[in-house]
């Protein structure tokens, strides 16, 4: 009985090393895959912040079962067939990041490339025209130097004699009224907007800002007269200036070709000022009105 027991447990026993064998390796294949799948998932997959994306080769939720007479096949044998198409899989996922990493270099290299032409020829088509005013730019210190017409102007600006009175804001705004009278126009700008900066409550204020107004008309410049002579009439309606400011408004309007703006300055004038407005004032305005067309 002894013999037959032993026997016994001797044929069962065969099997059990060659089993546990190919559980050893299956499973060793196995860790290696989910390393090496992890890997290829985050060159894949970038920015998926570590996650492990579980295969697309599952086993069944539920196994059908055999067929009477079907044999079974063993744990080990569907286990290894799933370790073969996981590494398939990997297999082909590995090439796909390759690829992507090949095709990635690719669009970095071009429009590295690219970026390159083009500063390249920006840079080549602004040289001429940063070239051009510097060249202009160097050569005009000379040729002001060297023409006679600047340093006769700059005599005749000198001889123009300056006031003292004692009253700084005074002769500051006659000086200017000099230049202007002298047609040296941009000077006179220059020396009545000190004028209204040094001494903006002075009662030449209002004289000035108008002359700035017209030093600019009588250059050509309608549309920065037209400027002074609004601030004028905005900042100081009760200067001695102000009706001027406005009726000579409505002329650099025309200059400007706003007709229908002139017409309305030009009845505000005649609501404000009419009836105190001197004769030579309402002379500006009746001729502007025909001028410009207004009605009534």
């Amino acid at each position: 009985m002894r013999s037959i027991v032993l026997f016994v447990l001797a044929m069962t026993a065969v099997p059990a090393t060659p089993l546990l064998a190919q559980t050893s390796n299956v499973e060793q294949r196995v860790g290696k895959l989910e390393k090496e799948m992890k890997a290829v998932q985050r060159k894949v997959f970038p920015g998926g912040g570590g996650q492990y994306f579980e295969p697309e080769i599952a086993p069944p939720t539920a196994a059908p079962a055999p067929a009477p007479g079907t044999p079974a096949s063993s744990p080990i044998v569907d286990l290894t067939s799933r370790v073969d198409a996981l590494e398939a899989q990997l297999a082909s996922l590995t090439g796909q990041a390759e690829q992507n990493a090949f095709k990635l270099r690719q669009l970095e290299d071009a429009f590295n490339k690219y970026k390159a032409d083009n500063e390249a020829r920006l840079s080549a088509a602004a040289a001429p025209a940063m070239a051009a005013p510097a060249m202009a730019a160097a050569a005009a210190p000379a040729k002001a130097a060297s023409t006679p017409a600047t340093e006769a102007r700059k005599i005749a600006v000198a001889a123009i004699e300056r006031p003292s009175s004692g009253d700084a804001g005074e002769d500051a705004y006659l000086y200017g009224y000099r230049l202007w009278a002298a047609k040296f126009y941009p000077e006179a700008q220059v020396q009545l907007k000190s004028v209204i900066e040094k001494y903006p409550n002075h009662r030449r204020a209002s004289y000035a800002q108008n002359l700035l107004g017209r030093a600019y008309l009588d250059e050509g410049k309608p549309a920065l007269a037209s400027v002074a002579f609004y601030e004028n009439y905005q900042k100081r309606p009760k200067g001695e200036r102000a009706p001027d400011s406005l009726a000579y408004l409505g002329q650099a309007l025309i200059q400007l070709k706003k007709p229908a703006d002139a017409c309305k300055v030009y009845d505000e004038f005649e609501d404000v000022y009419g009836a105190n407005a001197s004769s030579s004032l309402r002379d500006v305005v009746t001729k502007g009105r025909t001028s410009a067309k207004c009605a009534g």
